[in-house]
């Protein structure tokens, strides 16, 4: 396989999002659902309504997402409502939370443990979707980019219990008191969902661009993250979503920041690179790139 692009700019602004959207060159057909984390609270660093609006607009996109698997702001459709209103996002675009009406499975061969990924049943009504991701720490993927964007993130509340227990059970509860995955299985079961998602969408409808500001070593989900360590990175982008994953990995790997320690450390002690190489494994991109810098 070719190396693949990842077009990169250290600029972190509303226009350099929608310049490097521009640079892919793969223009997303019909309605096109832009995939983002709304944020578990305000002190949450989800990436703000102001800086993705004129990308959102420019694509007449939706703002897409679905609820979680653990209790909290998000996992109750009324409570996620309000949350999403709270932080401005329906003033920009619309949104649409995808497992409000229902959910359905999409079949998985040649997984490493699931069978299935379970969705929400609004991701049907898509003809293109934006995988538009805060890169940052996860306290139990070790990272959150493109792929847990895909795979965790457009799976319902079912679907996510599914992805956390390894395939065991879609109850939220039992997932995490009785069938949660051992770590690789989980890792490997986000990109089994990952296969699902893209196969469903079609690779061709896809694309992805990762902000790495905010670098905690905490995700999105969590309601009151640490402070970043680190300095932000800028943008990436490719229409790979595993060199783009690899890519942000070997950026903070490879940052002169002494602040990155503590992202290391999380990414690392999570065995975080293994989600990239069960994803190539299952041939859903490579993780040979080449930069392409925007500036």
């Amino acid at each position: 396989m070719e190396k693949a692009k990842v077009y990169f700019t250290k600029e972190i602004t509303a226009d350099s999002l929608v310049r490097i959207y521009e640079a892919l060159g793969h223009t997303l057909p019909g309605k096109v659902a832009v995939k983002i984390s709304t944020g578990e609270s305000e002190k949450s660093n989800n990436l703000r309504p102001e800086l993705i609006a004129p990308l959102v607009q420019k694509l007449n996109g939706t703002i897409v997402e679905c609820c979680t698997a653990y209790g909290g702001n998000r996992q109750n459709i009324r409570k996620h409502w309000a949350e999403i209103e709270k932080r401005g996002y329906k003033e920009v675009a619309a949104v649409d939370v995808m497992d409000e009406v229902g959910e359905f499975k999409i079949p998985i061969e040649g997984g490493f443990h699931l069978d299935c990924d379970i969705v929400g049943t609004g991701i049907k009504d898509y003809d293109s979707v934006l995988i538009l991701s805060h890169f940052k720490g996860h306290i139990m993927g070790g990272f959150g980019g493109a792929l847990k964007n895909i795979s965790i993130g457009i799976a319902s509340s079912h679907g996510k219990a599914y992805i956390h227990s390894g395939g065991k059970t879609t109850n939220t509860k039992l997932c995490w008191a009785m069938h949660k995955a051992k770590q690789d299985e989980f890792l490997e079961s986000m990109a089994d969902a990952c296969k699902a998602v893209i196969g469903f969408v079609g690779p061709e409808n896809m694309t992805y661009i990762s902000v790495a500001n905010r670098l905690s070593v905490d995700c999105d989900c969590d309601g009151n993250p640490h402070e970043p360590e680190m300095g932000d990175l800028g943008i990436f982008a490719s229409n790979d979503p595993v060199a783009l994953d690899q890519a942000c990995y070997d950026a903070v790997i490879n940052a002169e920041d002494p602040g990155k320690a503590a992202l290391i450390e999380r990414m690392e002690s999570r065995h975080a690179i293994r989600t990239v190489e069960a994803a190539c494994e299952l041939g859903l991109g490579t993780r040979d790139y080449e930069i392409v810098n925007i500036d």
